[in-house]
């Protein structure tokens, strides 16, 4: 480490050395923004930030009353209501790690990530507490103990079988003192992977991460004081994006979501005055393809961030003339969210609509608290020519990668080999260095030696006026090994035909890249929006 020759009495101390975590943004919010509108949901909560700083304290002072201690792990099973919200401060306000859990997982996946993460406590929503009984049951009765969380609003009265949450937190002390961490590398999220795969990986946040990510989103999505920010992203999904964590930083107003429709959405904007909110893209097609009746007007322009997949340039023609900027970005859970953006240049705007759409369909550069998002080979980890041709795997690095996969040193051996975290998605770098994913690893079609991108089909297909969704993978094939097979969503009164899509690709892609067979299907999804994809491989197995 370089220093100067003498640097005695320069040591880190108490008054210029604070660990940076995320916690810090609500405690300042009390004190700066006392009075503005914290969480919104529906007219039944409606908090401010001095009452929302008194909420997660008495929380936070109830876990700790009721056994929670530093390093201890407190799962939540909540939609995005103010009780994920306050979670999300209150359990490492304690000292404790949060493990937002998602919601619509199985049981046996769930009894796994209790068992796994050692959870002690559990914060659970009326909704899904039969799926964690069941879970605990499996366990022998040894899994954390159940706080229930009612949503009577939304047709979730409490049950009365477990201590409920607004009583809980009033037992509680707002004036408790937080405990906050005394080094920023110290735990602060466990979130785990969607093991579509096989088991999923337990990846650890820490809060150094958290914060700077944070500070990265300001000026990535060019943030000022007091947005309106939509929950849309699960809280359990990357937690948030770490969103949640941000908004006080800013005096913002979080304006919760507990079901994602198009109607929810366009009340939140004309109700609420939204500024902000991130989705996967089949949120932008919702938005597009709705029924009239579920608009509303606003006059003022929302916007998005988008992940999960590239956004087809025909979702974003559609959206943006509806008063929605989308900006793209890609991240992963093993990266806290999103890492790059597509940054817009001025020198694009004279560009035709097509070309236009399709640069904002691009992965983008990396982000202010990242270092480096960069395409190597994965085996020479060499880079790839800046060509926009030659593919190789996104590796990163940065301040918001993990820490690692709990108890599992082998896998984060090989997530970190060669000094960069493995993404497993494969890109193409352009001359201007924007990154640009043409597939997951394993979503590549080999077509008689040819490497087919499954995204560069797709989006042709979401061109075609009939397509709401679609999603293409490898379908077994005696001549050339595997060739595309296309499952389609229609948009609502629309009809199509295979053969009129087979034909509609052709005119636009290669002989060898067009779907061989079109199914018309509803599109499995993860909770955050995600095609599932595996799922969709074993149909086409049998076809």
């Amino acid at each position: 480490m370089a220093q100067m020759r003498d640097e005695t009495g320069l040591d880190k101390n108490a008054a210029n050395f604070v660990a940076l975590t995320p916690l810090s943004h609500l405690k300042r919010a009390s004190y700066i923004f006392p009075d503005r509108l914290a969480v919104a949901y529906g007219t039944q909560h409606r908090k401010t930030y001095a009452e929302y700083h008194a909420r997660v304290s008495a929380l936070a002072s109830a876990l700790s009353r009721a056994g929670v201690q530093p390093g201890d792990v407190v799962a939540t099973l909540l939609p995005n209501i103010p009780a994920h919200c306050e979670a999300h401060f209150a359990v490492p306000a304690t000292g404790a790690v949060l493990n937002a859990i998602n919601t619509r997982l199985d049981i046996e996946t769930i009894r796994y990530i209790f068992e796994h993460g050692e959870a002690k406590m559990a914060l659970v929503d009326t909704e899904f507490l039969p799926s964690v009984e069941a879970a605990i049951a499996a366990m022998d009765g040894k899994g954390p103990q159940i706080i229930e969380v009612a949503d009577p609003s939304h047709g979730h009265p409490a049950t009365g079988r477990y201590p409920e949450y607004e009583a809980f937190l009033a037992g509680g002390d707002a004036a408790f003192k937080w405990i906050m961490p005394q080094d920023e590398w110290e735990s602060l999220a466990l979130n785990y992977t969607s093991g579509t795969t096989g088991r999923p990986k337990g990846v650890v946040y820490h809060h150094r991460g958290a914060y700077l990510m944070t500070m990265g989103t300001v000026v990535s999505w060019q943030l000022t004081l007091r947005p309106v920010y939509l929950t849309i992203v699960p809280l359990f999904h990357c937690n948030g994006w770490n969103h949640t964590w941000m908004m006080p930083l800013l005096g913002g107003t979080i304006v919760c979501c507990r079901n994602v429709t198009a109607k929810a959405v366009y009340d939140a904007i004309a109700d609420e005055g939204v500024t902000h909110f991130g989705g996967a893209p089949i949120v932008l097609n919702t938005l597009v393809n709705c029924e009239d009746d579920d608009r509303r007007g606003f006059d003022h322009t929302v916007q998005v961030f988008t992940a999960g997949a590239p956004p087809p340039a025909a979702t974003l023609a559609a959206i943006e003339p509806l008063g929605f900027n989308v900006t793209q970005v890609y991240g992963l859970t093993e990266t806290y969210g999103h890492v790059t953006e597509c940054l817009w240049r001025s020198r694009w705007d004279e560009r035709p609509s097509e070309e236009r759409y399709a640069i904002k369909a691009r992965t983008g550069v990396l982000m202010p608290m990242m270092d480096e998002a960069v395409v190597l080979d994965p085996d020479t980890m060499a880079p790839v020519p800046h060509d926009g041709q030659t593919q190789g795997e996104i590796m990163i690095r940065g301040h918001t990668v993990m820490k690692g996969y709990l108890k599992n040193p082998e896998a984060t051996a090989e997530a970190f080999k060669g000094g960069f975290f493995h993404s497993g998605d494969l890109a193409i770098q352009h001359p201007d260095t924007y990154l640009q994913i043409m597939d997951r690893s394993k979503d590549i079609i080999i077509s008689g030696g040819e490497n087919i991108s499954s995204v560069e089909v797709e989006g042709v297909l979401a061109s075609h006026p009939a397509v709401s969704l679609c999603a293409v993978v490898a379908k077994p094939d005696d001549k050339w090994g595997e060739v595309p097979c296309a499952f389609v969503e229609l948009k609502p009164r629309a009809t199509a035909s295979e053969e009129e899509l087979i034909a509609f690709a052709r005119t636009k892609l290669a002989g060898f890249k067009t779907p061989k067979k079109v199914v018309f299907q509803e599109l499995p999804k993860t909770s955050t929006g995600k095609i599932q994809k595996f799922e969709l491989r074993t149909i086409a197995k049998t076809l």
